[in-house]
């Protein structure tokens, strides 16, 4: 936990170095089975904020990149990610892609009019994600290991 802590903390640092690190590392620990779900949605919400809110783009990424990790151990709710949609229209494809993942993975149907804009985005790559996104939200989930 003192890990955690240390890099919710680095989220915040001046060099944006730090703050990948830290994303990355809130990743790892997301990607594991350490984090009961209250715990995870604290993680996942700086997260948002981060990917929300910061200005480099590669700081940006690690933070999609770990919410994303989320999924694999966690159901998160959709309020918790919705943030994401406010930025979506100016994201570069790498982390729309991110975004649009992890819309669909909450399997909620709320979700869908986030979604549904980027069905006609000019990019094809970014179209195929938002379709994946879409299907997503009715697929029969997998198992869940909540703590």
């Amino acid at each position: 936990m003192k890990d955690m802590f240390a890099a919710l903390d680095a989220l915040t640092d001046r060099d944006p170095n730090r703050r990948d690190v830290a994303a990355a590392v809130l990743g790892d620990l997301l990607r594991g089975t350490a984090l009961d779900t209250d715990t995870a949605c604290l993680v996942v919400g700086r997260l948002v904020s981060l990917a929300v809110n910061e200005p480099e783009t590669k700081v940006r990424e690690s933070a999609l990149n770990s919410i994303s990790e989320a999924f694999n151990h966690h159901r998160l709710p959709l309020a918790l990610l919705e943030p994401l949609a406010t930025a979506m229209p100016t994201m570069e494809y790498e982390l729309l892609e991110y975004a649009l993942y992890v819309l669909g993975a909450t399997h909620d149907p709320r979700a869908r009019p986030l979604i549904e804009p980027f069905l006609h985005h000019p990019d094809p790559r970014v179209r195929d994600d938002a379709r994946l996104a879409d299907s997503e939200i009715t697929a029969p989930e997998g198992p869940i290991h909540n703590s």
